[in-house]
């Protein structure tokens, strides 16, 4: 898929890492909500979810438009933050608060979060890597090691697709 690889590429620049946390979120977010959250322009490339998490230190409700990985039993969320130098705010809300809830394909679903570590991380990551291959690029550039979290239903919340 020539479109694909080019979306890749761009994704993979310095520019896109300076301007899509700006834009993308806030497009994200007002065609979800247009769409009673059965829409989100960036899962046209790749699957994606609304996260609602407990802000950290404000303990007040936090929407992030996120890029998911579906794994059997949930989702993989990596933080990677388009390559830039901080963990995502979100990734701390999620060690603050692992129950959360995300919009998936129109669909409210509570679930709960899980840093991912050690062997278990290493791999998901390789995983992800052939999934969305510029988050290689995304952890070269940047000291930290990208946070990824397994994402689950909580009890009584239905299947996963």
């Amino acid at each position: 898929m020539i479109g694909v690889r080019a979306v890749q590429k761009v994704s993979s620049t310095r520019a896109f890492a300076r301007v899509a946390p700006h834009v993308i979120p806030a497009l994200d977010r007002a065609v979800h909500r247009l769409t009673r959250g059965k829409v989100l322009l960036s899962a046209q490339m790749l699957p994606g979810v609304v996260l609602t998490s407990t802000g950290a230190r404000s303990g007040q409700p936090r929407y992030s438009p996120l890029a998911c990985m579906p794994v059997e039993g949930g989702w993989i969320l990596v933080g990677s933050n388009f390559g830039r130098a901080g963990n995502p705010a979100w990734t701390h809300n999620l060690l603050a608060h692992p129950d959360a809830e995300v919009s998936w394909k129109g669909e409210e679903i509570p679930v709960t979060a899980r840093l991912l570590e050690g062997v278990e991380r290493a791999e998901v990551w390789k995983a992800a890597l052939a999934f969305w291959p510029p988050y290689a690029t995304y952890q070269a550039r940047v000291e930290r090691e990208i946070r990824l979290f397994r994402i689950t239903r909580r009890a009584g919340g239905g299947p996963c697709e």
